[in-house]
């Protein structure tokens, strides 16, 4: 999968007259292992422990390579800050994201899934690309919430 991935990026480059760098092959392999939704700055303090001498310009820069490449999507979630996830192909899902805690959660659901194309059939419409993002508190922020509310009530007493 890697492999393909550096492939994708070189010929991206090549079409672009850009060159292919040993830092952005670097960049690459710490996205793709990361495995999760990253930021220029979270990205950068994973690099940065391996190849101490890479900057934080050069992973912003690469980021946006990648997400130009098509091996990133750039995901903007409510909290004012951009993420990137490592884009494999055929690997549509939806996310779940904690407005206290922060948490991305993903998940798929064919039936989701199905009912959007029918109701894109039913419009006549031709979806190219979509994205479903659901707000709310993840589990482990609803117990605090609980927790905090009890303890409110208690102070009061």
């Amino acid at each position: 999968m890697q492999k393909t991935a550096v492939e994708q990026l070189e010929k991206y480059l090549a079409d672009q007259g850009l060159r292919s760098t040993t830092q952005r092959d670097k960049i690459l392999h710490i996205f793709i292992k990361a495995g999760r939704h990253v930021s220029a700055e979270e990205l950068y303090l994973r690099v940065i422990k391996v190849h101490p001498s890479i900057g934080y310009a050069t992973v912003y820069r690469t980021l946006k390579l990648l997400a130009a490449a098509g091996l990133a999507d750039e995901r903007h979630f409510e909290d004012g800050y951009t993420r990137y996830e490592y884009k494999a192909s055929d690997n549509h899902h939806d996310h779940l994201i904690c407005t206290k805690c922060g948490l991305i959660l993903e998940f798929e659901n064919q039936r989701i899934e199905a009912l959007q194309r029918d109701i894109a059939k039913q419009n006549h419409f031709k979806v190219q690309n979509h994205k479903l993002e659901l707000y709310g508190l993840c589990e482990a922020c609803q117990r605090k919430k609980i927790h905090a509310g009890s303890r409110e009530t208690e102070n009061r007493r």
